[in-house]
């Protein structure tokens, strides 16, 4: 295992046991949008969430809640459309029902998929208002995360709920990162970056999301697309000019994003430990945007745990004293939830680092590496 905490193998989400990610999307003729669709394992996982944005868009996140019925979730849905997108989860309800997941209310079959979902604001961003996720992308998203390889790399950028991102006056999109601490439990974040905060210091254009951490390695070799033409990267910067100008008037109309993130771990978790996860990863989110967790943003984190690990290994639980027991146990859980939060600050750097410009009819989004090559 070693003592020190490095990346996963694959550096994603899917270094979770059991939980598998899926995108579907759609460009082209108006549209720049999409879904993404976390799978649990059949059977589900704990799972909790915690909204500090102003202006979220969710759908079922109050099952969530500890006090509540329901103790495991088979599927997150992440989209694109603002409220409308919401929709997408429908597509990855009946997915699930026909294969019998879900919560089950009585005999074989009768089962009612209990799907959290959140949703970011992209509209007009194709050039078309009314292009916007439905049930047809989530179903899409669900099936391929099924089709996947447990433990299969995560595609990054442009993709998913991440082809309309936009963070700050640059080009956002889903990156995902994971750590593995030396008790070897697994930590891992999947983050959809729209944010109306930016995400680089804007005297030096560094990102804020670091690298800080030593696991970060990863970034300078990052795959982008091809030379992006001199008008287009000039206009590029008159846009993040004038993004400059619009956050500094207060009269100026505020942009609507959110910033969306599932944070995971293959540890035994409680709910209410859960809880705690997606709050404490909050802290990694307003590491890398500033500011974040604004009024017309919605940022929301949710937190699964597929619970193939123990929290604390068998041998040293049955060899604390009954009044320490719970202090080594607090020990064990500050360290994954810190792991949470360092997770999720590198799923957004690389979320930054791998997204591409995109320039059409709704605008010009640069890709941060398009802007900052030469650096």
């Amino acid at each position: 295992m070693g003592d020190e905490v490095h990346a996963g193998a694959a550096d994603a989400l899917t270094d979770v046991a059991g939980l598998r990610v899926g995108h579907a999307g759609r460009t082209g003729d108006g549209w720049l949008t999409g879904v993404t669709v976390v799978l649990a394992p059949a059977g589900g996982a704990v799972t909790a969430v915690d909204v500090r944005g102003g202006g979220p868009g969710t759908r079922e996140t109050d099952a969530l809640d500890p006090r509540n019925l329901v103790p495991a979730v088979e599927a997150v849905v992440l989209a694109g459309g603002s409220a409308f997108g919401l929709d997408a989860a429908s597509g990855a309800v009946a997915w699930l029902e026909e294969r019998g997941r879900g919560f089950r209310v009585g005999g074989p079959g009768q089962v009612v998929p209990v799907v959290p979902a959140a949703a970011l604001f992209d509209l007009g961003r194709g050039g078309d208002w009314g292009a916007r996720p439905g049930p047809d992308l989530g179903r899409a998203a669900a099936e391929a995360a099924a089709a996947t390889a447990e433990g299969a790399p995560v595609p990054q950028g442009n993709v998913g709920a991440g082809t309309g991102a936009v963070a700050g006056a640059l080009k956002g999109g889903v990156g995902t990162a994971s750590l593995v601490l030396p008790s070897g439990t697994t930590v891992a974040a999947l983050a959809v970056v729209n944010a109306a905060g930016s995400v680089v210091d804007p005297d030096t254009g560094a990102l804020w999301a670091g690298p800080g951490h030593a696991a970060d390695t990863w970034g300078a070799t990052a795959p982008v697309g091809g030379p992006v033409p001199a008008e287009v990267r000039e206009r590029a910067r008159q846009r993040l000019a004038e993004a400059a100008a619009a956050t500094a008037d207060p009269k100026a109309a505020r942009p609507l994003n959110t910033t969306l993130a599932v944070v995971a771990t293959d540890a035994v978790l409680t709910r209410a430990q859960a809880h705690k996860l997606a709050g404490t990863a909050h802290d990694g989110l307003a590491r890398a945007v500033r500011p974040a967790h604004l009024l017309s943003d919605g940022d929301t984190v949710f937190a699964m745990a597929t619970g193939r690990r123990p929290l604390v290994p068998p041998d040293e639980s049955a060899a604390a004293d009954p009044p320490f027991g719970l202090h080594i146990e607090a020990g064990v859980l500050d360290a994954v939830l810190a792991a949470g939060a360092d997770a999720l600050t590198r799923a957004i750097r690389h979320a930054v680092l791998v997204a591409e410009t995109v320039e059409g009819p709704g605008g010009v989004f640069p890709g941060y590496r398009d802007l900052y090559r030469a650096a």
